[in-house]
This record gives structure tokens, C-alpha cells and sequence, in this order.
């Protein structure tokens, strides 16, 4: 596919009639390239959820967005989604911090759920969604991905009570005060987050931090799933100006800690 499209654009570079219009078909035809890719090297477990994806979208409308996430890559882990216009993610964007924590815990809540249907959560630009994940696993039990629902009831939640039963969320479950959800289209933002808010939750600034407070964050960060997202250490050890090789120290301290039923500070 590269070869046809470099061929095409050298054959038509130098025209400038058709020039503008040939890279416009060439930026839909990479995007398609791209696409193409994607899917190929899909696990074949996830390929079959494409048609029921389709079938959900196309029946709930634009306001309803599903997606796809292959963990084999939580950096680029979207490869298919519906109206993403709900949130404005695309195929390449990255994992969510909620799915993120709960495939690091191998599931949703204390009893390791593969699926939580109906939460809250919230888009980027203030959109009330009612949310829906389910966990995929391939032959051994292990998980690989996840298909997501997030119906937008912003318009929903203004009109009558002829609605109510449709906008009605439950609570989620897992053992966390904050129950948001965050979309984002590149990885690090979740980790600038999780970061942020083990920092915050400590409640004491870095330079002041002894050194059973920062291993406390590092605990809070890794319990999150922060450490499954590449070049976490050196963001973390960046951020609590410590050497990567600490934070590596700090993390086998943590873990030593929780089997040993000891609470961290």
C-alpha cells in the first residue's frame, strides 16, 4: 500500500491542477491504509465484536458511541469505534485511567467483575454519559481488551420525565471516591493524571515529601494501573526527583508492604 501511495504522489506532484485534490484522496487513502493495518494485526477474538459494534451503534444513533480496545498496545488501544463524536476519539487514541486500573485489578470491584454496566462519566467537554464496559478475554482467561458503550444524555437529561428511565445510572462499585471516567486521546495525559492525583492525595508537596510518603505514591500510582503505560518510571521518577532506579526500589518496597498486610502511610 505505501509503494501505490508514493507512486501516485510522485506521478501527480508536479501537477498543480489536480495536486490539491490528489492530496485529499491521499489523506483518505492513508487513513484507510491505516485502518486496514489496524485491523490486521487485531487479535481475531476482538474482530468478531466489529459487526455487533456496527449493529449497537447503528441502531442507538449518533449519540451513542461504542469502542474497541486492544490492551495488546493501551498507548494506541482504540482500533475500532461508532460515533466518536461523543467523545471525539479515534482509532489510534489511547486507554481509558477507568479501564486502565481495572485490567491492572483483572477486573471491576473486589470480585474481579468482567463487566459494569450503567455508570456515569463525563467527556472532555462536559457531555452526561451513561457508560457500559465489558471486559474480552481470549482461550486462557486473560484479558485482552474491552468494548465499551457510551450513550450521551445531555439532550436526554433536559427534556421531560418521558426519559427518566432511560437516564437513570447507578452508582459505580469499585472501591474508589472518584468515579469519573477520563477520555483522552494520548496515553500520557492519563498518566499526568494519575500521577497528579497520587501527589494530591499524599497531601504533601514533593519537595517536602519524606521517603515512606513517596513510596505511598508510587503505591497509589501502580494500584491505579500507572506502571502498565510505557515510560511511567521515568515519568514518575521525574515528578518526584528521584532516579528510575528508586522508583524500581520503591515499587518492590510497596509490594513487599501489601503481602505483608502492612499499611502504607
Amino acid at each position: 500500500m505505501s509503494e501505490l501511495y508514493n507512486h501516485l504522489k510522485t506521478l501527480f506532484n508536479h501537477n498543480k491542477v489536480i495536486n490539491k485534490w490528489l492530496n485529499l484522496k491521499l489523506s483518505n487513502y492513508a487513513i484507510l491504509c491505516k485502518i486496514s493495518l489496524v485491523v490486521e494485526k487485531m487479535h481475531p477474538i476482538l474482530k468478531k465484536y466489529i459487526p455487533i459494534m456496527e449493529l449497537i451503534g447503528n441502531t442507538f444513533g449518533k449519540n451513542c458511541e461504542v469502542v474497541l480496545h486492544d490492551f495488546s498496545d493501551p498507548q494506541h488501544s482504540i482500533v475500532n469505534i461508532i460515533n466518536g463524536n461523543v467523545t471525539g476519539r479515534k482509532i489510534g487514541d489511547s486507554i481509558t485511567d477507568l479501564a486502565l486500573e481495572a485490567w491492572r485489578r483483572d477486573g471491576f470491584g473486589a470480585n474481579k467483575e468482567r463487566m459494569l454496566l450503567n455508570y456515569q462519566s463525563k467527556s472532555k467537554d462536559g457531555k452526561v454519559l451513561k457508560s457500559s464496559t465489558l471486559f474480552i478475554e481470549e482461550e486462557k482467561g486473560n484479558i485482552i481488551g474491552c468494548l465499551c458503550i457510551n450513550y450521551d444524555l445531555t439532550e436526554g437529561i433536559m427534556l421531560s420525565n418521558f426519559f427518566n428511565d432511560l437516564c437513570q445510572t447507578e452508582s459505580l462499585t469499585m472501591e474508589r471516591e472518584d468515579t469519573s471516567e477520563t477520555f483522552v486521546e494520548d496515553i500520557n495525559e492519563v498518566l499526568d493524571y494519575l500521577v497528579d492525583k497520587a501527589i494530591s492525595e499524599v497531601g504533601r508537596p514533593v519537595a517536602l515529601m519524606s521517603k515512606e510518603e513517596k513510596v505511598r505514591t508510587v503505591s497509589l500510582i501502580d494500584e491505579k494501573g500507572g506502571f502498565l503505560i510505557k515510560g511511567a518510571i521515568d515519568k514518575v521518577a521525574k515528578s518526584l526527583n528521584v532516579s528510575r532506579y528508586t522508583i524500581y526500589n520503591y515499587l518492590e518496597e510497596a509490594k513487599a508492604m501489601r503481602e505483608e498486610g502492612l499499611n502504607l502511610i
